[in-house]
């Protein structure tokens, strides 16, 4: 069974859910990726409660269902696999100046208004959909579903971006738009090493 030590060696750095979601896979920015954080349904779990979108008592019940019904919780965890799928054929394009295809984002409205149909609206300052009452199986995808639709639906487009090292997406929150690493602690420092390699081997 995966923990919550397990998920939590890979950086949050997406500046929304959807996103993180999708860089649950790693790798190089071109092929395909070469590490999965997510391998399983307990897998998930710890990954909805390392970003909080799952509170540790939802966490735990989740935990519980998926012993208690592990038919089940593979069939959720195989249709998590799919909404990141099409959530990378999504935000993937839109982070290199493309506009996704019709069939990713049909499979995004209909997740969404599933999500919804299991959501309910809360009061606070404004009211905000929450899935806090849900304790469905599927409790850990819908706020990633909603995240990704509110990414679309408000934008800018402009600030998604994909890292210059690896595959990571994440929303460009830089003020002067600039950004171009998933972190300055990872890809930002080996590019600065290699470009300051490459400049002494030029003098040299």
């Amino acid at each position: 069974m995966e923990t919550v030590e397990d998920v939590t060696r890979m950086r949050l750095v997406g500046g929304n859910l959807a996103l993180d979601f999708v860089n649950t896979r790693s790798g190089p920015p071109a092929g395909p990726p070469d590490d999965d954080a997510l391998t399983g349904y307990p897998a998930l779990v710890a990954w909805a409660r390392y970003t909080e979108a799952l509170t540790e008592t939802q966490a735990r019940a989740l935990r519980r269902l998926s012993r208690d019904d592990p038919d089940g919780t593979d069939a959720v965890f195989a249709r998590a696999l799919r909404i990141r799928d099409y959530l990378d054929k999504v935000f993937g394009p839109l982070a290199n100046g493309r506009d996704p295809g019709a069939s990713a984002l049909a499979q995004l409205r209909d997740d969404e208004a599933d999500a919804l149909a299991h959501a309910s609206l809360e009061r606070g300052n404004t009211f905000t959909w929450t899935w806090r009452e849900d304790r469905t199986p599927a409790r850990p995808l819908w706020p990633v579903v909603h995240a990704a639709v509110q990414l679309l639906t408000t934008g800018p487009l402009d600030r998604i971006k994909q890292c210059g090292g690896c595959r990571f997406i994440f929303h460009d929150e830089t003020k002067n738009r600039s950004r171009r690493w998933c972190s300055m602690d990872d890809c930002g420092t080996a590019q600065k090493i290699q470009r300051y390699v490459a400049a002494r081997r030029s003098r040299a």
